[in-house]
């Protein structure tokens, strides 16, 4: 009896720790602390492909990190990089748009922060560098398709509500690109999207694009209202269909 019980209770211990794991990542850009964190599910073995994960304005907070474990859940290597620095988040918008400026203000530094978050994903040995994506939400969107933009070594890119910035002339885009969007959006005028898909159409990239009729920006949050921003506005309905749209695109990139 003492020995069955003992096996229960290491079967026990083990299925406690079995899932979904987080490891936080430090690393430096330009002598700046910056803090990730890695999500993997121990119970599938082998390399798997691998997702970067880019936060909101607000910084890296508990909905970034819970939408990288979400991307762990389906069965990928997910890192939550930190585009601002460690500690650098805020509630207050004031505050969010001046750290978001200071980084999308320099685009060669903005998108070598991104790129240096793939650098951590990269070197997991879980990861399977063959088979790497990005994942944005906000101006983590907008990060998303300047690492396109910057050529970054991944099949395809996801934007939940971003920002769109337009693809320069002399891009060669190679990624495919999915662009989830409100329709209502009052942050991303009607003429940014028409600019924004006039450029990615004169280059040739590939780009699929749901817009969501009366949806606004922050759909995917289920908190987004508690900021007192009007814009700013949850959606059910587009959570759920956006996130399964972002899943059918990854499983046939990889």
């Amino acid at each position: 009896m003492r020995i069955i019980l003992s096996a229960l209770l290491l079967l026990g211990s083990f299925t406690l720790q079995a899932g979904v794991q987080e490891k936080k990542i430090n690393y430096t850009y330009n002598g700046e602390q910056m803090t990730g964190y890695m999500y993997w599910d121990d119970a599938i073995e082998g390399k798997r492909p691998g997702v970067l994960l880019i936060h909101e304005w607000w910084g890296l907070n508990d909905y970034a990190r819970q939408r990288a474990h979400m991307l762990a859940e389906l069965g990928y290597v997910a890192f939550a990089a930190d585009m601002y620095g460690t500690g650098k988040i805020t509630t207050e918008a004031s505050h969010a748009k001046t750290m978001m400026q200071a980084v999308a203000g320099d685009v060669n530094g903005w998108r070598e922060r991104g790129l240096l978050g793939l650098e951590q994903l990269q070197n997991s040995e879980l990861v399977d560098a063959s088979r790497l994506g990005v994942v944005g939400y906000c101006f983590g969107g907008a990060s998303a398709l300047q690492l396109v933009y910057a050529d970054a070594p991944v099949k395809g890119v996801v934007s939940f509500h971003g920002a769109l910035p337009p693809a320069p002339a002399d891009t060669a885009v190679n990624a495919k690109i999915l662009v989830l969007h409100g329709g209502d959006d009052a942050f991303v005028k009607p003429e940014a999207v028409d600019k924004f898909k006039s450029s990615i159409s004169s280059i040739g990239a590939d780009l699929q694009m749901v817009t969501y009729e009366g949806v606004r920006h922050a759909f995917t949050s289920p908190e987004a209202g508690k900021y007192g921003i009007d814009n700013l506005k949850y959606d059910e309905a587009a959570d759920k269909h956006s996130w399964n749209k972002m899943q059918a695109f990854f499983n046939q990139l990889f």
